[in-house]
């Protein structure tokens, strides 16, 4: 059932959702992405290159917190605009737990043409991950 313009205003909360994140799942990201950057999967390079531990892929992140807004909607297509900057990484820890990123979100602006935009906010440990995370949405 899609959503329709008249059912959000501004301030309407989106499901806010918690995505794992762990070693494993960033060699399957790896894979999937092609980005075998060793910070993202070898501790000890992470290390030395000043890095507090292997780091979650800020592309990663960025789809993980898209998915509020898709879960929300029912359809991926209807995002039509997507962006974040990335303020801080993603710390993975190699341990049962790994990382957790929390992402909550809020309809902001009513647009034009039955669209809205969603601003996401994006956090791990407590410290927020992406800054301006912003996504346009047509709904029905």
């Amino acid at each position: 059932m899609a959503i329709s313009f008249d059912e959000v205003e501004v301030g309407t909360e989106l499901p806010a959702q918690s995505f794992p994140v762990d070693r494993a799942a960033l060699v399957r990201y790896a894979g999937a992405s092609g980005d075998f950057n060793p910070i993202h999967w070898n501790e000890k390079f992470a290390l030395a290159v000043g890095l507090p531990d292997v780091i979650a892929h800020g592309m990663f992140t960025m789809a993980q917190a898209i998915r509020v807004v898709t879960d929300w909607i029912g359809d991926p297509g209807r995002v039509v605009e997507y962006g974040v900057r990335f303020s801080r990484p993603v710390v993975v820890p190699n341990d049962d737990q790994g990382a957790v990123v929390e992402v909550t979100g809020k309809v902001a602006k009513l647009l034009e043409g039955n669209r809205v935009q969603v601003d996401l906010v994006a956090t791990s440990g407590g410290q927020k991950v992406l800054g301006m995370s912003r996504a346009v949405v047509q709904l029905g």
